[in-house]
């Protein structure tokens, strides 16, 4: 992951709204939950709600799936754990150079 795409995921979720609403999708789970449910829950207006789903489906944090006329909106599960892996990763890894004026 380049560094562009993290700043890109990390921007997204830096919306307390866009936040509240990934961490219920990823309480939900693999199956999603219809935008209703997700609008009762957090108590979102339906406008307000479109325009930060459309967010982060924009960056692939989550996808939305029509069945008839309801949307199911998923947590992009496969993002997530890349963000993870590359913030964890540079946890503590040090930079020689740094470190070096420090001893």
């Amino acid at each position: 992951m380049t560094e562009i795409e993290l700043a890109k995921y990390l921007a997204e979720l830096g919306n307390v709204t866009r936040l509240r609403i990934y961490m219920f999708l990823i309480k939900v789970g693999t199956d999603g939950v219809p935008v209703g449910t997700i609008q009762d829950h957090l108590k979102i207006p339906g406008s307000t709600l479109s325009h930060h789903l459309t967010k982060l489906a924009n960056v692939n944090l989550i996808s939305q799936k029509r069945d008839g006329r309801i949307l199911n909106c998923i947590a992009n599960f496969e993002i997530l754990q890349s963000v993870l892996d590359e913030l964890q990763q540079s946890c503590c890894a040090g930079i020689p150079e740094v470190q070096s004026n420090f001893k």
